[in-house]
């Protein structure tokens, strides 16, 4: 059978990367690849340290090679995207070499302030394919590497059961008339903590921050969740609340994110029909030129009369049918079979 390895710093979590990943895996098996997952943190099946981000030091070429030997595809997550850990980067970029290789690319170093001063990555060789995750970055490569890279837009299942909103609400402690907003992020600068909490203390409504603090945020997020008025729910995502029981149970969703890669909880939302306010991140313009009916961040008037009024059904059925057509499974194994045929890759 043929083999392909997904890696990354980390997969099997519940980050943007990983989900990603995850619809990666199960389109790949579905073509008929035998799937394995290596990182340096997570549940994957092969684990290798030094691909952590928080390693202290890189992994050895031969444990990468020992991870991959047995490998016809590998598609690589991010690794060679965001300088995260530039010692396993260099690493596997050397195994990689002349070997068939999609790079994934999500948040590439220019389109970060901290890693703006980086050119290394992402690198290339004539073996490898790129893909982005958004036209912006699709231009960029183009524009800033002379990298050609194909458009493959994160997938979502546009037919997911909706949750369970009672029974959730219960679990959290959430009375029937209590305003309960989602902020479904990890706790980290450029996700606009500040602006969700602002927006939920004009509200009465109480904050729902499922993730948990990252990048060194935790001190910030302390002072902020000590100084606010709202009541302050920090349940993580689990077996016993899915990401579906999420949206089912608040009454709107938050995302005033800076940047984004791509940022899947508008899309999501659209799926399991809530209202979401959405900042203006660079990425979501593009996004919003497919015509999404979202609610901008700093209108506390909308987002009141959808907390009063409830959200528009004709508004939110146009979303859903939004991203069915844009960002369903089924468009994802469409693009990605073509990208594999393309270069000869498919079993």
């Amino acid at each position: 059978m043929t083999t392909a390895a997904i890696v990354s710093f980390r997969l099997g979590r519940a980050d943007g990367v990983s989900v990603v990943a995850e619809r990666w895996r199960m389109a790949l098996t579905g073509f008929g690849f035998e799937v394995v997952t290596v990182a340096g943190d997570g549940p994957v099946d092969r684990v290798v340290p030094g691909l952590a981000i928080p390693a202290v030091d890189a992994p050895s070429v031969a444990e990468v090679k020992g991870a991959l030997d047995d490998i016809d595809l590998v598609v690589v997550e991010n690794l060679l995207t965001i300088p995260m850990h530039l010692g396993a980067s260099r690493v596997v970029a050397e195994v990689l070499r002349g070997r068939p290789a999609i790079l994934h690319h999500h948040d590439p170093p220019w389109q970060r302030a901290r890693y703006a001063h980086i050119t290394e990555l992402p690198p290339d060789d004539a073996a490898w394919r790129h893909v982005v995750i958004n036209e912006l970055t699709r231009r960029e490569m183009r524009e800033r590497l002379g990298i050609g890279a194909t458009y493959i837009a994160n997938a979502f299942d546009v037919d997911a059961p909706l949750g369970d909103r009672d029974r959730t609400r219960a679990l959290l402690g959430v009375t029937d008339g209590e305003r309960l907003l989602l902020h479904p992020v990890r706790a980290i600068e450029r996700k606009g903590v500040p602006v969700a909490l602002e927006l939920v203390e004009a509200l009465g409504a109480t904050y729902w921050l499922p993730g948990p603090a990252e990048d060194g945020y935790g001190p910030t997020l302390d002072r902020l969740l000590r100084a606010t008025s709202a009541r302050v729910l920090r349940h993580a995502f689990d077996d016993g609340i899915t990401a579906a029981d999420a949206y089912a149970a608040c009454d709107a969703v938050l995302f005033p994110s800076t940047w984004e890669g791509f940022g899947n909880p508008p899309i999501e939302a659209a799926i399991h029909e809530r209202a979401v306010a959405v900042g203006d991140y660079p990425v979501a313009a593009g996004l919003r030129a497919l015509g999404f009916r979202w609610l901008p961040t700093d209108d506390v008037a909308a987002l009141e009369r959808v907390l009063a009024r409830g959200a528009d059904p004709d508004d939110l059925a146009h979303n859903h049918a939004l991203a069915r057509a844009h960002f369903s499974l089924d468009r994802l194994h469409v693009d990605l079979r073509a990208l594999l045929a393309s270069a000869g890759w498919l079993p």
